[in-house]
């Protein structure tokens, strides 16, 4: 029960936003003449946990919110990058320093699929180990945080982590622990 996609046109491209109006059919027939998709390119995040058995958090500034919280390593799937595996690889160790350890997917999400293109790859990285210093791109503003898995659970409650993108693969380590 697809949609049929009409016509399609961008509205909108920069680096950081496309927006695509489409003209869509219904199986059922009605028409949609405007209907607006941001793409997106995947994003990745990561539940990191080191050696110590301690979950590794940022702290950082969104301006969206004009807030600062706790949040998973994340980022953007890089063109240059194999896969979203290895963007989750490289964003762990550019921001937090740490690298090594076992990884595993952990679960794929999507932001809104009503109007987004893009899914986030969420991994669980255990065993990690402080390798060097984190090498932040200029406009990144953040600070590196150990947390126990309680402390991560407080912050859940408290809403101290209110991006949802990493606030769902948390619960869902919290629930299978």
């Amino acid at each position: 029960m697809h949609w049929k996609k009409l016509a399609s046109e961008y509205i909108y491209q920069d680096q950081w936003l496309t927006v695509r109006k489409d003209k869509v059919a219904l199986p059922e027939g009605p028409t949609i003449p405007s209907y607006y998709v941001l793409e997106y390119p995947n994003w990745v995040n990561v539940i990191g946990i080191n050696v110590e058995g301690e979950l590794i958090l940022v702290r950082q500034y969104r301006h969206g919110l004009e807030r600062i919280s706790y949040e998973l390593c994340a980022g953007v799937s890089d063109m240059a990058d194999a896969s979203p595996l290895e963007t989750a690889k490289r964003e762990m160790l550019e921001e937090t320093g740490y690298g090594g350890g076992k990884w595993q997917e952990w679960m794929v999400v999507s932001a809104n699929p009503g109007t987004h293109s893009n899914l986030t790859y969420c991994y669980l990285a255990t065993e990690l180990e402080l390798v060097r210093e984190p090498e932040l791109e200029e406009t990144e503003q953040l600070t590196v945080h150990l947390f126990s898995v309680d402390e991560v659970k407080q912050l859940l409650n408290d809403g101290a982590i209110v991006q949802a993108l990493h606030a769902a693969p948390l619960w869902k380590y919290l629930a299978l622990l």
